[in-house]
């Protein structure tokens, strides 16, 4: 009995695409504790958490059939460790809980949360098949966690971290195009990466990336020694990556691509 419901814990818990929720939550409360959160920290990812686990179910749970025709026995849905009425409900369940979560963080930190939220919906419900795809992943990306935590935490926004968070959602989105284009293939996703290629795409991410550190690297606000560094190395990878992807490797990039990603989160933390 025990072991049965461990393995129903652990397909939920693979139904929420668990990297990018575990990672989206993470930057959260690293954000929030940088920025002087302490306890308050608990309630903003909170409000986070509950908004990613109902992207990601709701997820599962529109693709169910695309993915059941196509065959994808990597997803729980299909081999039947996790029924569509269970995602709907556990869904469901995620979305109402992350309402008062949010709006308990203020007014204007809420709507921040619970606008990127709407953002995932809207991509799960047809955007990501559109040329409109990348257009959830900027706004959520502005939103949460650069946004919300500044709000929550009564502090000023700065535009310059704002927009950086926007340009690395637009990265996520192209850089995931790489790797996944077999599975979307499968799937009938055709959005604007999709449509570009894995090339054009490798090229639009990296030149992202760049522009993203290089509004980090702008004195505007005053960035830490410690954060230019880490934007300039992030900087410098993505160059590499660009490289990578003019030889026709951008597979092999995806890595050094990801590590960019990773210094520049760390750069928005140390700013």
């Amino acid at each position: 009995m025990a072991s049965r419901a461990a393995g129903t814990v652990r397909a939920y818990a693979s139904a929420t695409h668990l990297g990018p929720t575990v990672a989206v939550t993470t930057f959260t409360a690293v954000l929030a504790l940088a920025s002087g959160g302490g306890l308050r920290t608990l309630l903003i990812c909170a409000a986070v958490l509950t908004g990613q686990l109902s992207i990601g179910w709701s997820n599962d749970l529109l693709d169910a059939g695309i993915d059941r025709a196509a065959g994808r026995l990597d997803k729980v849905v299909v081999r039947g460790a996790v029924s569509e009425r269970g995602l709907l409900r556990a869904a469901a369940v995620a979305a109402t809980l992350t309402v008062p979560l949010s709006l308990a963080n203020g007014v204007g930190a809420g709507a921040a949360a619970l606008g990127t939220t709407a953002c995932g919906w809207a991509y799960n419900l047809g955007l990501k098949r559109t040329l409109a795809s990348p257009l959830p992943y900027a706004v959520a990306f502005a939103l949460t966690p650069p946004l919300f935590v500044a709000l929550a935490l009564d502090q000023q926004p700065q535009p310059q971290v704002v927009a950086a968070g926007g340009l690395l959602g637009l990265c996520a989105h192209f850089t995931n195009a790489v790797k996944d284009l077999e599975a979307d293939a499968l799937t009938g996703v055709r959005g604007l990466p999709q449509r570009l290629g894995p090339r054009t795409s490798g090229v639009v991410s990296a030149a992202l990336l760049l522009v993203a550190a290089g509004l980090l690297l702008l004195p505007g606000s005053s960035p830490s020694a410690v954060s230019l560094l880490l934007a300039g190395s992030a900087a410098a990878m993505a160059a590499g990556y660009a490289g990578l992807i003019a030889a026709g490797r951008q597979q092999h990039g995806f890595s050094l691509n990801l590590a960019a990603v990773a210094l520049l989160v760390a750069a928005v933390v140390t700013r």
